[in-house]
């Protein structure tokens, strides 16, 4: 793991909130897992979109950060999110990547899935920009 951005990651307090770890990056990739957690449910007992969008912009977010100067961090400019099932599942599994890299924006996208019992079943899709910022 990249300590530049492990160290990022773990200056996120949203993320330390929801149990989310950063488990794997690489050129233009990233994962993050999270619990589904009794604090991060809605009323049906599902995982909250909430968590799904959070874990999943991180990890696009992290995405970007692994292909931009250690001058630089990432923040969202935009980002869209479509739902495709509830999350039900122990955990879920946040891959970002990235789709066009570029100095002043960058494309992500970022798949997220619930796990049970290590079957994991597409949940929802997010695509959106980072903007690289002078630290």
């Amino acid at each position: 793991m990249n300590p530049r951005i492990q160290a990022s990651f773990d200056r996120q307090s949203m993320m330390a909130t929801l149990g989310a770890q950063l488990v794997e990056t690489g050129d233009g990739t990233a994962t993050i897992t999270a619990p589904i957690l009794p604090g991060a449910r809605q009323q049906q007992g599902f995982g909250h979109a909430g968590l799904t969008f959070s874990i999943g912009d991180s990890a696009a977010g992290y995405a970007a950060l692994t292909l931009i100067p250690d001058t630089q961090e990432i923040v969202t400019a935009e980002i869209k999110i479509n739902l495709l099932a509830p999350a039900i599942g122990d955990r879920l599994i946040a891959r970002g990547r990235v789709i066009k890299p570029g100095r002043r924006l960058i494309v992500v996208t970022s798949d997220v899935y619930a796990e049970t019992n290590g079957t994991e079943r597409h949940i929802a899709c997010l695509m959106g920009t980072m903007i690289p910022v002078d630290l």
